[in-house]
């Protein structure tokens, strides 16, 4: 490896954190169909309805938000004031979420658009500012809403448009995370940034297909940069390739020579129930998120998990894109978590 590479870059697309950077707590808040599945004890905040006491689905999904970086916030002890920035983003056009959700909370904001892979996005970049020292305290948050991301990507819920069975149901929830040096929580030490694949699918109801090959690309890429396996983890998940992207994603590993069974799981699988009706499972940023920022925090506090690889998945689509005929790219990020050994 070259010596200048040795720092906190190893290679290019793979960042290694020298510093003890920490997830030091975590918040999620959700919606009811959320609130009924397998991970519903963990959740910070359940709303019984899609308008969570607000007026619009739009507002609703601010209130996600804002839960989300207040629960974060008083698990810490402390207030926005000491926090010196949130990276944050939402599915939403010009990330509206983030935006009216920053501007009530009162911290500088950067606000950032990796659509499904958000959550590491922002996750990623929070802990390398922390890790250089350009941020003491640093929130990761991202929000999707079923409601407003039907309206705005495909058809209003009013419509009743029909899917087909590889559609997926978009998270109605919010997550968020506090990074910062020391402390308890789980070590971020490694992140892997994406780069774009396009497949040349164009179907934005087979958002699986679309996305599997850039979480294969970038898991590959991870393992290859760090010298681990797919065993090096005690568990590894994908955003919300769901039922359709997850066996692809096991497919092409195991035919480039990595074995996922039996770590790999998809947090769209995780968080639903298989009898609720879901379509393909979980999708939308929410979805890597809330089991992340959830289950995933939980079980590396309480030892039951050591190492965790989180890789989210995202199409990089838009209605026009699509409606104008061209295909899908998509992108995927991963971080890696690690409790104490």
């Amino acid at each position: 490896m070259d010596a200048s590479k040795q720092g906190s870059q190893i290679n290019r697309q793979t960042w290694r954190f020298t510093h003890d950077v920490r997830l030091q707590a975590s918040a999620v808040a959700v919606g009811p169909k959320e609130g009924e599945g397998p991970l519903a004890s963990l959740f910070d905040k359940v709303y019984d309805d899609l308008y969570c006491g607000q007026q619009t689905w739009e507002d609703a999904e601010r209130q996600l938000m804002e839960d989300a970086v207040s629960a974060v916030l008083k698990k810490a002890g402390i207030t926005g004031k000491d926090v010196d920035l949130i990276l944050a983003g939402d599915l939403l056009n010009q990330n509206i979420t983030t935006n009216f959700t920053a501007e009530k909370l009162a911290i500088p904001l950067l606000g950032m658009y990796g659509a499904c892979s958000t959550s590491m996005l922002t996750l990623s970049t929070a802990a390398a500012l922390v890790n250089a020292g350009y941020a003491s305290r640093a929130i990761a948050a991202c929000s999707s809403h079923n409601a407003t991301a039907e309206r705005q990507y495909r058809y209003p819920t009013e419509y009743g448009g029909q899917k087909p069975p590889s559609a997926q149901w978009t998270v109605t929830g919010a997550g968020a995370g506090l990074v910062a040096i020391g402390g308890s929580g789980p070590r971020i030490t490694y992140a892997t940034i994406g780069k774009v694949v396009d497949m040349g699918i164009k179907d934005p109801f087979d958002m699986g297909s679309a996305m599997a090959p850039a979480a294969v690309s970038t898991l590959q890429t991870h393992f290859k940069d760090t010298g681990r396996t797919p065993q090096s983890y005690d568990l590894i998940v994908t955003g919300d390739l769901a039922s359709v992207g997850y066996p692809i994603v096991k497919e092409l590993m195991r035919n480039d020579g990595y074995e996922m069974e039996p770590v790999y799981n998809d947090c769209g699988l995780m968080i639903f129930s298989p009898d609720q009706d879901v379509f393909a499972g979980g999708s939308g940023c929410a979805s890597s998120a809330v089991v992340t920022y959830s289950y995933i925090m939980d079980q590396l506090q309480k030892g039951l998990l050591k190492k965790v690889l989180v890789c989210a998945t995202g199409a990089l689509l838009s209605p026009i894109s699509y409606q104008q005929g061209n295909s899908i790219p998509c992108i995927a990020h991963a971080v890696a978590l690690e409790g104490e050994v």
